[in-house]
Formats: C-alpha cells, sequence, structure tokens
C-alpha cells in the first residue's frame, strides 16, 4: 500500500509541476486536476506515516525558516 501511495504522491508531485510551468489553458487546468485527485487519493490510501511526513514536511521548512530569519541581523 505505501508503493501505491508514493506512486500517487509523485503523479500529483509531477502532474503540479507541470501545471504551473505550461504554457496552453486546457493543458494547465487538466494537470492541476490531475494533482488535485492523486493527491486527494494519496491522502486516503496512504498509511498513518506517510500522512504525518506530509504533514510535518511543511511545519519543519516553516520553522526553519522562521529560526533564519531570526538569526540574521536585520
Amino acid at each position: 500500500m505505501l508503493v501505491i501511495s508514493l506512486i500517487t504522491l509523485a503523479i500529483a508531485s509531477v502532474s503540479a509541476f507541470l501545471s504551473i510551468s505550461l504554457k496552453e489553458d486546457v493543458v494547465k487546468v487538466s494537470m492541476g486536476c490531475v494533482a488535485v485527485l492523486s493527491s486527494l487519493l494519496t491522502l486516503i490510501f496512504a498509511p498513518w506515516v506517510l500522512k504525518l511526513s506530509i504533514v510535518a514536511i511543511p511545519l519543519v521548512i516553516d520553522r526553519v525558516n522562521r529560526l533564519t530569519t531570526e538569526e540574521s541581523p536585520h
């Protein structure tokens, strides 16, 4: 089950990247829909470890950014 969740997460990541970088509107919208659908499927069927890591990564990045801005002398 973890492998299937990681595959849908990879599909969601690639389609989100393509929806941002492409120029055509129809392809952009379809890639965005695929990204949202794959992300929802990943969150529904993923094991708890993957769900927690998906939630924890943005929190860790925010904490690191906050620490680096507090340490700068600006």
